[in-house]
């Protein structure tokens, strides 16, 4: 077996691969950026090599930067991860010409599948049922417009070398094709150096299946079973579960076959993925093949138990595989959400800064019957980058059902305490409790559906309510009693915002609080964890435990449960009367400013002092985390400022642009 490994990624997948190759005794080395000098993979790994600036295309996107840090260490091989080079077939072809191993599959293998439009013509030439799409490379947007009539909106523009949702846009007039056409290319090479793009019919409604398939050097392939990756947003995969709940045992079955008839095809001898667009009637269709491990593997391995990197370091060192299709079989269920720095309340806007807290869940089995994995790359006090994806953790929970995973996914978020930045935990939380979602009937269009306004939090259920109105009265009291000024007071009213909830408030024997609220209903609050200064409340109410974050303001508590967030007051019943009269705060006025929605680097600002401007005209364009944000008039009018141009960084709500 190989001793010594060079890991050319970074973040959490650069931590997850040194796990393993600890436990397999391998030494490991990491390149970083300067960007990443103080990471966390850094500090783990064996040995650590700088590669060059924070910008991926100055440092981890630079074949001769990996090729030298190998000989530098004497590493015998390179695991690529995902993204950066590990689907860049040229790189593998140059490891195998120095003869150093390629932990991925052959640089036959990655030309022939790694390419989208490649691997749709191989598909297609295989008898694979494919989507609709033109396969060619465009060139021009007029070309791109004359093409999508042919094959009918919606239509998808993708770049070829794209992933990771980077490069996809849905355009569904000859306006949005050729504003679209424009933003993917730029897109794609600013993310993977290769501007090329093709076409593709967007299917209304569909799923995104996947299967994961695992070969060797002998000829050998199985798959793993599928992943159900239909919760997305931007086209980028934020919950995914294995298996899926669409599919029955012979769909999973006829997908699986196909997907290793592919791989067989092309001599596949490493971890990919087979991907499928499928519609509700269980029909599907042969996307694309993603020839390195996927971000989601984690769910695969939860339910086979097969650790797919240390197969991959396997298969790679020509060891056969160590088990056949038959050996294999779907254990429980597995969800997983995907934590990232950005702000659901503001867009989904990315949320560049410092992690001030960052609390995880415990790992392992969980009295509830769950277990909880958390693949993160980051600890508290870490940047998160604005030059690298926002992910911030990969967090999974198991259980032997469906329901019982998804009970313990949202316990998980529950105990998941971030501060320092926006994130989408709350968004995350709110999913899991959302009924369509319990249902299993879902689509890449859930996000959209189910949002159509955005994100803004839901209202708290009945439940919520009373967790709120038990956590208020809690911390009150515990806060007085550590003043040394306890009122002795029973009887309180709660403001929730500004809605007012009478409570009574009284101990049993056993120091339990006891609650009685003036609408009705009773409660019972045990097992309270927590005290001043704390960030996150934890008890058991009525037998069910929770977790909602805190935090003391002004005049109360700040008070967040999963999704629902609140300013929660406990006061006497005359002063809420009071309250109640105090008029609302008004917010201020911006509706003549164009502000940055995120931190980030300005791209243009093609509008200037004087100009006329009409609404959905394209006022300024915003890069961030890869990704070109197009900020657009909501309304005519004339520039009266502009207060930006192009390469200036931005804060979040910084003025680009005034109107008159």
């Amino acid at each position: 077996m190989f001793s010594k490994i060079l890991i050319a990624n970074r973040g959490e997948i650069a931590v997850r691969i040194i796990k393993t190759c600890r436990r397999m005794g391998i030494a490991t080395v990491q390149v970083y950026s300067e960007a990443d000098a103080g990471s966390l993979a850094v500090e783990m790994a064996d040995e650590a090599v700088l590669i060059g600036p924070a910008p991926a295309a100055q440092s981890y996107l630079l074949a001769d930067k990996i090729v030298e840090a190998v000989r530098q260490t004497g590493a015998q091989a390179v695991h690529p991860g995902f993204g950066f080079l590990s689907e860049n077939a040229g790189f593998a072809r140059r490891l195998r010409d120095e003869g150093i191993a390629f932990i991925g599959p052959n640089p036959e293998a990655i030309d022939a599948m790694g390419d989208k439009i490649t691997s749709k013509k191989f598909a297609a030439e295989a008898g694979v049922s494919t989507v609709p799409g033109h396969m060619g490379l465009i060139d021009t947007p007029e070309e791109a417009v004359r093409i999508a009539a042919g094959i009918g909106y919606p239509v998808m523009i993708k770049a070829s070398a794209g992933g990771g949702g980077k490069g996809i846009r849905v355009a569904h007039s000859d306006a949005d094709m050729a504003e679209g056409f424009a933003a993917v290319k730029a897109e794609a090479m600013a993310a993977f150096g290769d501007d090329r793009v093709f076409l593709e019919k967007f299917i209304v409604d569909p799923r995104h299946i996947e299967i994961q398939v695992l070969g060797d050097k002998h000829g050998n392939v199985v798959h793993l079973f599928e992943r159900e990756c239909s919760i997305q947003r931007r086209n980028q995969k934020v919950i995914e579960e294995a298996p899926s709940p669409l599919l029955d045992e012979a769909t999973r079955m006829a997908m699986g076959a196909q997907a290793v008839a592919l791989a067989q095809a092309v001599n596949y001898d490493s971890a990919g993925t087979v991907e499928f667009v499928a519609g509700q009637d269980k029909s599907f269709y042969f996307l694309e093949m993603n020839t390195r491990l996927q971000v989601e593997h984690p769910v695969t391995e939860l339910i086979t138990g097969v650790d797919l990197v240390e197969q991959m370091i396997r298969s790679a060192w020509g060891d056969h595989l160590a088990f056949k299709q038959s050996d294999l079989s779907i254990n429980g269920w597995a969800i997983e959400s995907r934590i990232y720095a950005e702000d659901p309340y503001r867009g989904f806007l990315p949320s560049i800064g410092r992690l001030v807290r960052y609390e995880q869940p415990e790992e392992g089995p969980h009295e509830d019957g769950y277990t909880v994995r958390n693949d993160s790359g980051v600890r508290e006090g870490d940047e998160i980058s604005m030059f690298y994806d926002p992910m911030i953790a990969k967090l999974c929970a198991w259980a032997p059902t469906r329901d019982e995973a998804l009970n313990g996914m949202a316990r998980a978020l529950e105990d998941t305490h971030l501060a320092g930045l926006g994130h989408n935990v709350p968004f995350l939380a709110a999913v899991m409790d959302q009924p369509r979602f319990r249902s299993g009937n879902i689509a890449t269009s859930y996000i959209k559906d189910e949002f159509p306004d955005g994100f803004h939090g839901l209202a708290p259920s009945e439940r919520q309510t009373h967790i709120l109105i038990a956590a208020a009265v809690a911390m009150n009291e515990i806060a007085a009693e550590q003043s040394g000024d306890p009122s002795d007071r029973t009887d309180w009213t709660v403001l929730i915002d500004r809605a007012p909830h009478g409570v009574s408030l009284s101990y049993d024997e056993d120091e339990a609080l006891l609650l009685a609220f003036t609408a009705g209903g009773h409660a019972r609050l045990t097992d309270i964890d927590w005290r001043p200064g704390l960030p996150q409340f934890r008890a058991t109410l009525d037998g069910e435990p929770f977790t909602a974050e805190v935090a003391r303001v002004a005049d109360g508590f700040s008070i967040r449960h999963r999704a629902a967030r609140a300013r929660v007051r406990v006061l006497t019943p005359r002063l809420a009367e009071l309250y109640a009269r105090l008029p609302e705060k008004q917010a201020a006025d911006t509706s003549k400013l164009v502000l940055s929605p995120m931190p980030g680097l300005v791209v243009a600002i093609p509008v200037s002092v004087g100009q006329e401007v009409k609404t959905g005209e394209t006022v300024a364009i915003i890069e961030a985390m890869k990704m070109q944000n197009i900020l657009k008039a909501e309304r005519d009018g004339v520039v009266k400022a502009v207060s930006a141009k192009a390469g200036d960084p931005v804060a979040a709500d910084d003025v680009l642009v005034e109107f008159g």
